[in-house]
């Protein structure tokens, strides 16, 4: 098993840094796992680049250094299945980068973010997955297919942090409304009709009628008189808060989905 006393001590505190600095400003969708007994191999997570098959997806890799880096380039592989046509079935990662545009000045920060550059924007010219190569150059959509298909298959979940606290707004928008619902069909009147109640209550001043009997629920006759004139006013703020509540639960719907 490769340890660090495979390394030069120059390398080693030249690697430590740089991990160092990974661990605590990670490129954007790179997660680096940092081992100290052991530098010569670099574990990182990449996350699916959005607008591509691997979206929603989670890959972890791996770097291995040899004993004359960085003379020499890492070589890069996949641990998660992935498919895609600069990776190979057993996981290697063909690139430039890590092959003849290796430069010893390139750190390990730069090769991360190739490698996530290469989920964007594949080279079928040099392909390692042939099938992948040919079905992209051909058919995108089917190749799009099989990708998305391996990404929901093998890789992990990504952090769904702000996807939950929008799903719960949606499910609390949506529950809110179910409960109006339910007590309206039971004849409870939702919120605003306290407004409702205090114009009965002047109504009530003026002709002297109980407004219990007014406002008690449907019947066959139709309500004249000025209790009809109650019912009637009280129609609109019912509908009026009906209107709320869908325009709260369609607002929260959006958010949802522009969060999504």
């Amino acid at each position: 098993m490769a340890t660090n006393e495979n390394l030069p001590p120059t390398v080693i505190k030249q690697l430590a840094k740089e991990l160092k600095n990974l661990d605590e400003t990670p490129p954007e969708g790179i997660k680096v796992v940092v081992n100290d007994d052991d530098f010569s191999t670099i574990f990182a997570d990449i996350e699916g680049p959005s607008g591509t098959p691997y979206e929603n997806g989670v890959f972890r890799m791996k770097l291995l250094l040899s004993h004359d880096f960085p003379h020499s380039p890492p070589k890069g592989y996949f641990l998660t299945k992935i498919f895609h046509p600069n990776i190979a079935t057993n996981g290697e990662i063909c690139v430039n980068t890590l092959k003849k545009d290796w430069n010893p000045s390139l750190g390990l920060r730069h090769v991360l973010l190739v490698v996530r550059c290469l989920l964007i924007e594949p080279f079928p010219e040099s392909a390692l997955n042939e099938q992948a190569g040919k079905m992209l150059l051909e058919n995108y959509e089917e190749y799009a297919r099989h990708a998305r298909l391996y990404t929901g298959i093998h890789a992990l979940k990504p952090s769904s942090r702000s996807k939950t606290g929008a799903i719960t707004e949606s499910t609390t928008a949506l529950n809110v409304d179910q409960t109006n619902t339910v007590l309206n069909n039971g004849k409870v009147p939702l919120a605003p009709t306290a407004l409702s109640t205090s114009t009965a209550s002047k109504g009530t001043a003026a002709t002297g009628l109980d407004p219990n009997v007014v406002i008690s629920g449907p019947t066959n006759e139709p309500a004249t008189g000025p209790g009809a004139a109650i019912q009637k006013k009280e129609a609109p703020n019912a509908a009026a808060a009906k209107s709320q509540v869908d325009k709260k639960k369609i607002d929260a719907r959006k958010k949802s989905l522009k969060r999504l």
